[in-house]
């Protein structure tokens, strides 16, 4: 294993870590979804490091890596649209004053 490869190991596996503390510590909807996104940013570290240093001439790893970027971008619109809607008809962001949004 190269050390490059475990660089970017180590990199994803610290952006994973600190998304993991992020959404499981935080009580406000915008700071869990910056967790949830340095999570999936973290597995996405990951993912690029493996396709680049063990099958870079395969183009799946480009595909999946584009699948969970619109994922990225789908989750941070949806939750965006929650949170201000949320904001503008009770004036706060808070997961804990948020029970009606159980199912």
């Amino acid at each position: 294993m190269s050390l490059d490869l475990l660089l970017a190991l180590f990199i994803g596996a610290a952006l994973f870590g600190v998304g993991i503390y992020g959404a499981l510590s935080q009580t406000n909807l915008v700071m869990i979804m910056m967790g949830v996104e340095l999570i999936l940013a973290g597995a996405l570290v990951n993912l690029v490091a493996f396709w680049r240093f063990l099958h870079p001439d395969s183009y799946a790893g480009q595909m999946f890596v584009l699948i969970v970027m619109t994922v990225m971008a789908l989750e941070m619109a949806v939750g965006f649209g929650v949170a201000i809607a949320r904001f503008r008809t009770k004036g706060s962001v808070e997961m804990e004053e948020a029970q009606e949004l159980k199912g």
